[in-house]
């Protein structure tokens, strides 16, 4: 049985895969779908008490318990969504994982994108004047920013059942050393989705992303999905997205 390990983004925690490992583990995967620190439990709950120390959260944080868990399983296939496809990349990068996807992904080496709305979203969460204040996710912005191919009843049910508040730092640190990649480097097989409709990770960064890998000999692909949001992974029809990602794996797992 193969192993794949999921990654969630901002604003989410491990159940916001539960459909996914369903589908994959129907699949003949074995799949593991941690949570970041601080981030276990009920999202509901955790709305309601955000974790002490969440602030103080950074990428470091989380790349450490990702790591941790990727080295008890050899060679893993990673999938990873927002800062989680940047975890995804830089488990490629490191030799920790055999493939990797990245679904609108945050891009490595602080690579910006002069869409409106991602300057809007983006500076909102680091803005350094909130010092290490949580960002505390409201239902409205969710539907705005996260969800915003929904319907304003769909977009606040998924807030209730699955968004998180989340710690400005972990962003931030993903613009700085820690996000870095040297994308001419050789490197696993790689996917790159990307939603048309992203608010917060525009197509048009992802395609920077997927252009930034200069490698001749490894395997880069991009794929954009017509009218889907930043919550392409939970919107209806997410079942086309896992499809492709499940045939394109089937192609390139033995290369």
């Amino acid at each position: 049985m193969r192993d794949m390990i999921f990654i969630h983004g901002m604003f989410q925690n491990a159940k916001s895969w539960e459909n996914w490992i369903a589908y994959f583990e129907d699949r003949d995967y074995h799949c593991i779908a941690p949570s970041w620190p601080l981030h276990e439990g009920d999202p509901g709950y955790l709305k309601e008490n955000p974790p002490e120390g969440l602030g103080e959260l950074g990428l470091e944080d989380v790349l450490d318990k990702i790591e941790t868990l990727v080295n008890d399983y050899e060679q893993p296939i990673v999938i990873g969504h927002a800062v989680g496809g940047l975890i995804a990349q830089l488990l490629l990068h490191k030799g920790l994982a055999k493939i990797a996807v990245a679904i609108n992904s945050v891009a490595p080496n602080g690579m910006l994108d002069f869409d409106f709305n991602f300057m809007k979203y983006v500076s909102q969460i680091i803005n350094p004047l909130k010092g290490n204040e949580p960002v505390f996710l409201e239902a409205r912005t969710f539907h705005q920013a996260f969800a915003n191919t929904l319907t304003e009843e769909d977009a606040t049910e998924a807030y209730l059942k699955y968004a998180t508040h989340d710690s400005r730092n972990v962003l931030r640190d993903c613009m700085g050393k820690a996000g870095r990649i040297e994308t001419h480097y050789g490197h696993g097989p790689l996917l790159l989705i990307a939603s048309e409709k992203d608010h917060i990770i525009p197509a048009a960064l992802v395609e920077k992303n997927f252009k930034a890998y200069k490698d001749k000999e490894s395997i880069v692909a991009m794929k954009e999905f017509s009218n889907r949001s930043h919550y392409i992974c939970g919107e209806p029809d997410w079942e086309e997205v896992a499809d492709y990602i499940y045939y394109w794996l089937e192609d390139h797992e033995e290369l």
